[in-house]
């Protein structure tokens, strides 16, 4: 079952290199939470997805910065029409990113999901072209897709106070994180009691997620600390 809503447990470590106080959601860190896209995710969207195909790219993708965007703009040109099923259409819409009126950059969408959604009646079969291209280059995929893509249902809450010292938050995504939209999800993938049923808890499963946010040297900390705990963690037998 998920973790419950309120009362969860908190682990606090300094980095007196960086000067930055790391907050970590160890209730949250601690589940068995996994990313079901495909195997029970009913997607984003404000009705029920009962194909488990769309996931989490009903919406496209947004990017944080202009590197984000960089970034994908090199790796999408190494995907191929084998990779990628919408390929083609992008090249005729001139890409498969566009700015938004606001100024924001998007990722775009075809038949009501991101572009770089593969469907399933593609010849490799459906999920994200960037993916897909990632492992046939025998890279990870998360340094090819979009920010939002990777990172999410982890999130980093950064507070700066008067003196210029960081305390960042790590924790899960929440839909107060997506503004005023949030309500409108149909399906969160935190909030599925579905999605909790992995065979290892999230810092060990999200590894390499974790260590790209948070750096080698503390993700080593966190995991020092967590092992702790669960090693004095009594077990119980029925």
């Amino acid at each position: 079952m998920r973790p419950p809503r309120d009362g969860h447990e908190w682990l606090s470590i300094e980095d007196p290199e960086d000067d930055v106080t790391w907050l970590f959601d160890t209730t949250f860190l601690l589940s068995d939470y996994h990313c079901i896209y495909g195997a029970g995710c009913r997607s984003i969207d404000t009705r029920p997805d009962t194909s488990d195909g769309l996931g989490c790219c009903t919406h496209g993708a947004h990017f944080v910065d202009d590197a984000d965007r960089q970034s994908v703009t090199e790796y999408v040109a190494l995907l191929t029409a084998e990779d990628w099923q919408f390929r083609d259409r992008a090249i005729r819409k001139g890409g498969p990113l566009k700015q938004k009126k606001d100024g924001d950059w998007v990722t775009r969408k075809v038949a009501g999901a991101c572009i770089f959604l593969n469907r399933d009646d593609f010849a490799a079969g459906s999920g994200c072209a960037l993916h897909v291209g990632a492992l046939r280059h025998g890279q990870r995929p998360l340094d090819w897709k979009p920010d939002v893509c990777w990172q999410v249902p982890i999130h980093l809450d950064v507070h700066e106070d008067e003196y210029g010292h960081e305390t960042i938050l790590v924790r899960a995504w929440q839909r107060r994180d997506w503004g005023p939209g949030g309500a409108e999800f149909h399906w969160w993938c935190v909030e599925e009691d579905a999605a909790y049923s992995a065979v290892a808890p999230v810092y060990r499963t999200a590894r390499d997620e974790l260590v790209e946010m948070i750096g080698p040297k503390v993700y080593e900390m966190l995991v020092a600390e967590l092992e702790r705990r669960r090693a004095e963690t009594p077990v119980t037998i029925a």
